[in-house]
């Protein structure tokens, strides 16, 4: 049995029964909707990133470097040495021994292949190696408020002046002593070396930091557009 299709070229546009206003504010919603759906597709590209970060890195090698160049001028040693570091460990022990060594080297002291080649024995010790933190606020701290139903929650912070410091400290120190009597030849006495990077807000929306990890024009500041 042939079945007639329905003609709908004569159909009444809105249908009836519905006013015109209130048809035509329904169609402009639902697409309105398609429009939302579709804006809202998103591509993700997920980098993988190290345990520990670069500005880390660098606050502690740089506070390290810093002790080693106090200790090798401390020293001022020119004779052949071998450097001691059986009783250095921990946090990055091995740059803080490399750095000392580079340092005694341009300050004129000569490494030895072994210590019974050595005229002279320097031991290392390092009673600091980390990093501290502070912060500083003028202005509305941030408050934890309980709500029922609900975990804890808490109110913005609304910092008119906030400085946040993150420091590298280093303590190192050095003994040189005559490799066959076991005489002291020198100290160096516990030396210092500080890095630091500081996080600035003024009047909420002002953002700036400064550091001394890097000498001036060494990082790259990549525009939207590139090169």
């Amino acid at each position: 049995m042939a079945v007639k299709a329905k003609d709908f070229s004569d159909a009444a546009f809105p249908p009836p029964g519905c006013r015109h206003g209130a048809w035509w504010r329904g169609l402009s919603r639902a697409a309105a909707g398609l429009a939302a759906i579709g804006l809202s597709a998103c591509s993700t590209t997920h980098v993988t990133t190290p345990e520990r970060s670069a500005t880390e890195q660098l606050l502690l090698s740089t506070a390290a470097d810093r002790a080693a160049e106090r200790v090798a001028a401390s020293l001022a040693l020119r004779d052949t040495i071998y450097v001691d570091n059986y009783g250095v460990e921990g946090y990055d022990s091995k740059y803080v021994v490399s750095a000392i060594r580079d340092a005694l080297l341009r300050h004129g002291a000569r490494l030895a292949p072994s210590r019974d080649e050595a005229t002279t024995i320097v031991e290392l010790r390092v009673g600091a190696l980390s990093i501290d933190s502070e912060s500083s606020l003028l202005g509305v701290p941030s408050i934890n408020v309980p709500l029922p139903m609900a975990q804890q929650s808490s109110t913005p912070e609304i910092p008119l002046f906030k400085k946040e410091l993150t420091q590298g400290v280093a303590k190192v120190a050095a003994t040189a002593y005559d490799r066959r009597t076991g005489a002291l030849a020198v100290s160096s006495g516990p030396q210092y070396g500080f890095s630091n990077k500081a996080e600035w807000v003024l009047l909420l929306l002002l953002t700036w930091d400064t550091s001394d990890l890097l000498p001036p024009d060494t990082r790259p500041n990549p525009g939207p557009l590139g090169d």
